[in-house]
């Protein structure tokens, strides 16, 4: 016989007056939709950050989870009886394991030792508790819903039982969609922020254990069970700071000196056993402080010295000030844009020491302007041209990377570009992703710009691929400014030579209604890590 739960000590309510047991109940559907929308965007977050390509596993990873989710809702017609102790147990089994699971992640991904090439092991287990999370959150609401309506039958019918179950859900869903990214993540970091989910639905099944205790066959059992949940997920909670710091070292394989978590990427920077610095986002190396200095000239100079006399500059990216810093030795510039996403990337670039040191205390220049928005919606909002502009963006790994890649990004490029000026933009590399390379080069093409490609060898990175675009001809530069350790007027002509193998082969614009480029890129890395 289905259990027809009753909750003690309510007497007949005032006619509209909401029973205890009613708003504790439908707090509790509040906190189980945060709780479970927390688990699949920590899953989907950690997946980017461990495998890279954001977008593929945040679809991939969601996915899964919603079809799971699917399976619990369906299961749940299954249990016809004890739905107060089944409902309890499930959301122990969902505090326990999504509540661990970003350290379980951490922990299987550096025991497994995962590569590129190796990541298979570690892609199944992912995904297999990504599943068994989301049935067990798919369980959660019916059972909720189901108890609801055989407590408060004669008070709400059935539609109005839906309408509040459904409000409370959603209204949850959406407390943790905006304070995920902006809060959580941030302040508290991965691990830390699973623990604590966990605890809240450790939370919801002690609330309903007390509030259904006359029910209980075995309560003492269920206080037990809830201690002990509750105890583990403390543990977690309290080692997550060394769990982590663990975790990246063996990553990482060098010394952290620093590491963070911002609303759109995990940052960290570590120092070799020869002092060099690098720095992650990610995962992915963004610099070696050993050679950064070829890249970064490379980057530069080919645009600014040919300019002769550049006034006005725009750096878009670049957050970690080193274009910056090859920008300010051109004593003709007046004024520097400097416009990056993170401002989490730029203020550790103003104020750690060595950091500061790399750059040469760049960010201390009054010429220097910083600005922490979207690139794109800058140069739609900005009318102002520039005599250089230095575009120095991670590779086109995703598509919300890719969009400034496109002929809608280079168009509006293009219009704030000074009739004598220059644009310079880092382009993967054409030896790797030879197709990627010159995808960039035809979509400069496309809205009008002449280009000149060139490339640069950067032992981090290997052959590195740039692009000079421009209304008029870009010609050798007379001269170069003093104290460049890889760019030199006589080897310039050497980094516009393009042997067979990373010579033009044909592409087609890059238009934000396709990214055809995100694919070629993911094709091209792809078969180089394997």
């Amino acid at each position: 016989m289905s259990e027809l739960p009753a909750v003690a000590d309510t007497g007949p309510p005032e006619p509209g007056a909401a029973r205890p047991a009613e708003v504790a109940l439908l707090a509790s559907v509040f906190v189980v939709a945060a709780c479970g929308l927390l688990y699949e965007l920590v899953a989907a977050a950690l997946a980017s950050w461990l495998l890279g390509d954001s977008v593929l596993q945040f679809s991939t990873i969601i996915g899964a989870y919603l079809f799971a989710m699917g399976i619990g809702s369906y299961l749940s017609r299954f249990v016809d009886r004890a739905l107060v102790a089944t409902f309890l147990r499930v959301e122990l089994l969902v505090g326990v394991i999504g509540g661990t699971l970003p350290a379980l992640l951490f922990v299987l991904h550096n025991v497994l030792e995962v590569t590129p090439a190796t990541s298979g092991p570690f892609r199944l287990l992912l995904y297999a508790l990504v599943l068994l999370v989301g049935t067990l959150v798919g369980l959660e609401i019916p059972l909720v819903m189901r108890i609801l309506k055989a407590q408060f039958r004669q008070r709400w019918q059935l539609s109005q039982l839906v309408s509040q179950v459904l409000t409370f859900d959603y209204l949850g869903a959406l407390a943790v969609a905006v304070a995920f990214p902006l809060v959580l993540l941030p302040q508290l970091g991965a691990i830390r922020t699973g623990t604590v989910f966990g605890l809240l639905n450790v939370a919801v099944a002690a609330w309903a254990m007390w509030l259904f205790r006359r029910q209980l066959v075995q309560l003492r059992g269920h206080v037990l069970a809830c201690a002990a949940a509750a105890g583990m997920l403390l543990a977690v909670a309290l080692g997550a700071d060394r769990l982590t710091s663990w975790a990246e070292a063996r990553f990482y394989g060098e010394r952290i000196v620093h590491a963070a978590s911002s609303p759109y990427q995990r940052i960290v920077v570590t120092a070799g056993s020869s002092g060099q610095l690098r720095l992650f986002l990610n995962g992915n190396l963004q610099f070696d402080s050993r050679d950064e200095h070829r890249y970064h000239e490379a980057l530069v100079h080919p645009a600014m010295a040919a300019h002769g006399a550049p006034r006005r500059v725009a750096i878009l990216g670049g957050g970690d000030g080193l274009a910056l810093r090859e920008v300010l030795r051109y004593p003709s510039v007046e004024q520097v844009w400097l416009v990056d996403l993170d401002a989490a990337i730029t203020q550790l670039f103003a104020r750690e020491p060595r950091l500061r040191a790399l750059n040469a205390q760049a960010f201390d220049s009054p010429r220097v302007r910083v600005v922490n928005t979207d690139a794109f919606t800058w140069l739609e909002s900005h009318d102002e041209v520039f005599d250089v502009v230095i575009v120095d963006f991670p590779d086109p790994s995703n598509f919300s990377l890719g969009k400034l890649y496109t002929t809608s990004f280079y168009a509006l490029l293009e219009q704030r570009l000074a009739a004598s000026g220059y644009a310079v933009v880092q382009a993967t590399s054409p030896l790797v992703a030879r197709r990627s390379f010159w995808t960039v080069v035809a979509t400069l093409e496309a809205v009008g710009l002449g280009t000149t490609p060139y490339h640069a060898y950067v032992p981090s990175f290997g052959e590195w691929g740039f692009v000079v675009a421009s209304r008029r001809p870009w010609r050798l530069p007379e001269q170069l400014p003093e104290g460049l350790r890889f760019v030199t007027r006589e080897g310039l002509p050497a980094l516009l030579h393009f042997p067979p193998d990373m010579a033009r082969v044909p592409a087609q614009p890059n238009r934000i209604t396709e990214q055809s480029l995100v694919h070629i890129f993911e094709q091209e890395w792809g078969k180089a890590l394997r």
